[in-house]
């Protein structure tokens, strides 16, 4: 074989490949050429790869135009792993779902009385293909097609809010905003915003100077919300009650933080409610209370982030039985029906059938440590079989640790 016939066929193995290179790919190829061929001829191999992966994959940034995703994640499907990595360093990623970001909680002491949960977030980066730490932003939204993040300054509640382009680390406008904001998410087509406003810091715990006097209280400070048009930056502002007892007899009573999501359909927002009267509330993006849509909608758990499956068919539920067990259960959004699934917290949908949970490992099991030392694995309904997908958390349980929380978008 020469060079033009070693040159030909790497090329057309690597454009029979319908999505573009992934991380290690070239190294691979040059492994297995190496095997093959002498030193000299992996150098011409390594140079076709470089080759084939422009010709397979400008066409595919080009087909999008303004679409400036990260490349390694555009148009993907296949599982990225990395088990021996907590926090991760390399792109994290099952079927349409990647892990955009991850951020470390920390616990800063204000005052004698007050403590505030700060977030450090680390983005994932496409030029290096790890995640790089944004200490910029106290809190990021990151919309589907990890093109575009919402982020928010360090001080909360912030007074506008940035939307960043993940390709150059830049942003590219800021909306200012007359009530202040201070949670984000996007709508499941990424055209719209919400903007959870308070007056106060949400993430901020106050206790008692003396333990002995028991904990003050301290209501939520959330006051709305704003639905932004993210094309345009026009939006509107919805006024909602911080809550307690209604007339109907409901205690809507919410925590410090409880922000505000889109349903599935995008047509209103929902928000938790801690109470065992009622668990979530619908509103319209005038504020207006309307009723738990018809669909599973109906079936979300606040604390349960995974939400709707793509295709509308399943919503990710609780705990299987006692908290920080080795399974959940997803629900039939159509009859209500529970089946039981591997995970202790279901985090993200990575196809109609798959979701990317945090679970523990063989011999975990049993209160007080579970939940301090799990992995993010992938989950199918009706299989036995977890792939692990990042390392295991530390087994700390305090949160001023520095345990890393994912954000997850469509890729």
């Amino acid at each position: 074989m020469n060079v033009d016939d070693l040159l030909r066929d790497t090329l057309r193995e690597q454009a029979a490949e319908q999505p573009p290179a992934g991380p290690g790919f070239a190294d691979w190829v040059l492994a297995v050429r190496r095997r093959r061929r002498t030193r000299r001829l992996v150098t011409v191999v390594a140079a076709a790869v470089a080759v084939a992966a422009v010709a397979v994959g400008v066409p595919l940034l080009d087909s999008g135009k303004s679409d400036v995703r990260p490349s390694g994640v555009v148009g993907r499907d296949r599982t990225s792993a990395h088990p021996d990595q907590s926090p991760p360093r390399e792109l994290i990623a099952a079927g349409s779902t990647a892990l955009a970001a991850y951020y470390i909680p920390t616990t800063v002491k204000k005052s004698a009385t007050e403590k505030v949960t700060e977030r450090t977030y680390w983005l994932f980066d496409r030029k290096s293909g790890t995640y790089v730490k944004a200490p910029k932003w106290s809190f990021v939204a990151v919309a589907p097609g990890m093109k575009t993040a919402a982020v928010l300054e360090r001080t909360l509640p912030a007074s506008r809010i940035g939307l960043l382009d993940l390709a150059t680390g830049e942003v590219k406008r800021w909306m200012p905003v007359g009530h202040k904001v201070g949670g984000l998410s996007f709508s499941a087509d990424g055209r719209k915003l919400v903007a959870t406003t308070y007056t106060y810091n949400p993430d901020a715990n106050f206790q008692p100077a003396d333990p002995n006097v028991g904990e003050p209280e301290k209501p939520s400070s959330r006051t709305g919300f704003y639905v932004f048009d993210v094309a345009s930056g026009k939006s509107t502002w919805g006024g909602v009650a911080v809550g307690g007892q209604r007339a109907d007899g409901l205690n809507t009573l919410i925590n410090n933080r409880q922000d505000f999501a889109f349903t599935s359909d995008d047509r209103y927002v929902w928000a938790g409610v801690p109470s065992e009267e009622v668990n979530k509330l619908f509103y319209d993006f005038t504020g207006a209370e309307v009723p738990a849509p018809q669909n599973g909608d109906k079936y979300l758990v606040s604390y349960i982030v995974a939400g709707l499956s793509p295709d509308g068919k399943h919503v990710a539920g609780d705990f299987a039985g006692e908290a920080w067990t080795t399974s959940s259960y997803v629900i039939d959004s159509a009859t209500g029906e529970k089946t039981e699934i591997h995970g202790q917290e279901l985090l993200a949908w990575a196809d109609d059938k798959s979701l990317i949970a945090w679970d523990i490992g063989k011999g975990d099991s049993g209160a007080g440590k579970s939940e301090f030392h799990a992995r993010l694995v992938l989950v199918t309904i009706g299989s036995d079989k977890e792939v692990p997908l990042s390392g295991f958390l530390g087994g700390s349980t305090d949160v001023s640790a520095g345990r890393w929380k994912p954000v997850f978008a469509q890729r």
